[in-house]
């Protein structure tokens, strides 16, 4: 599994901290992305823009749940076939 969804599927098992290792350890923007995410879940928001910006993605202003359906919706589109 790529390391930015198994970042997700850890933080869906209720794990931001397995989640966090594994984004942290990835230098692509999907893993920037996914590291945004979960630093705005933990209420960081300094840290969060930091990392949308890394990832070329808009600050998210909507809820966790629908950003980390809108994550993994891309994540699992841009996968090769």
């Amino acid at each position: 599994m790529p390391p930015p969804l198994l970042a997700l599927w850890h933080d869906a098992r209720g794990d931001w901290q397995k989640a966090h290792e594994v984004a942290q350890d990835v230098g692509d923007r999907s893993a920037a992305w996914v590291h945004a995410y979960l630093h705005r879940k933990e209420g960081d928001a300094s840290n969060a823009r930091y990392w949308y910006e890394r990832a070329g993605q808009p600050e998210a202003r909507d809820s966790l749940e629908a950003e980390w359906t809108r994550i993994i919706t891309a994540l699992l589109g841009s996968r090769p076939t």
